[in-house]
């Protein structure tokens, strides 16, 4: 049975706390559709592609990573932005997005769940971003890992090949990890240890950066690195609410 779409961005807010964080965007509920919710899609970003994919699935709310919205304030609505709330409209579907909140979540967030998926024992906070922790650092027990296992995990869990700068040590004991646009968070990885970091996407400057440190950089996609997040969010909506989820993947090489 449907259920209230003002329940299901209650839960959301309750969960991800969006108001700790001070962030490039708006979080929670930008664009409100219909009244009740009987299936949920996830993406990583909001775009024409997905929002049409979402309708022919017939989902009632589509929450996503990175959302419409972008800075403090109101700008001109563009052609593409009119043909993308025109979308929405039409569809009479909602749009939610959780950008910082939810790389920062302990169980639901990108950080948290990468370095699960690689196999760390224990997570310390990470990463502060106007006050608040974005991201963490993850270990592994007993002698760590060997650094060419590390890397052939992180290909696994984001089926693509990372861009690697090997500077580090041959077994890695820690890895910082900050996905997405995080680069400039490698100084604080150096600073609090890690044996290596790993985010989304590389600045030129970071590969100089490691090898002088050194440490190991790890660039395995800013679509990649944020998928899984957004992913988990929804499966918690379908096993909290009787709604049907699914995650609707648009690859990015980025």
């Amino acid at each position: 049975m449907p259920c209230q779409l003002t329940d299901v961005i209650a839960e959301l807010d309750k969960l991800l706390q969006p108001g700790r964080f001070k962030d490039y965007c708006p979080n929670g509920l930008q664009v409100p559709g219909g009244a009740k919710v009987a299936k949920v899609a996830t993406g990583v970003s909001a775009s024409a592609e997905l929002f049409e994919r979402a309708i022919a699935e017939h989902a009632d709310l589509l929450v996503v990573h990175h959302g419409l919205f972008w800075g403090s304030g109101p700008t001109p609505i563009d052609a593409r932005m009119k043909r993308r709330l025109k979308l929405l409209f039409d569809a009479d579907m909602s749009l939610a997005a959780y950008h910082l909140p939810l790389d920062a979540h302990l169980q639901m967030g990108n950080n948290a769940l990468i370095a699960r998926a690689l196999g760390a024992d224990t997570l310390e906070s990470f990463a502060m971003h106007e006050g608040e922790p974005i991201g963490f650092v993850a270990r592994f027990a007993g002698e760590g890992i060997e650094a060419t296992n590390l890397f052939a995990r992180v290909a696994t869990l984001t089926e693509r090949t990372p861009l690697v700068f090997d500077a580090g040590p041959a077994r890695v004991h820690s890895v910082a990890i900050v996905s997405g646009a995080g680069n400039d968070y490698l100084a604080d990885a150096v600073a609090a240890g890690a044996d290596a970091f790993l985010t989304g996407e590389p600045a030129e400057r970071v590969m100089t950066e490691a090898r002088e440190a050194p440490i190991h950089f790890i660039a395995a996609g800013h679509y990649a690195t944020e998928t899984l997040g957004v992913k988990r969010l929804g499966e918690h909506l379908s096993e909290h609410f009787d709604v049907e989820h699914m995650f609707i993947d648009v690859p990015n090489p980025i």
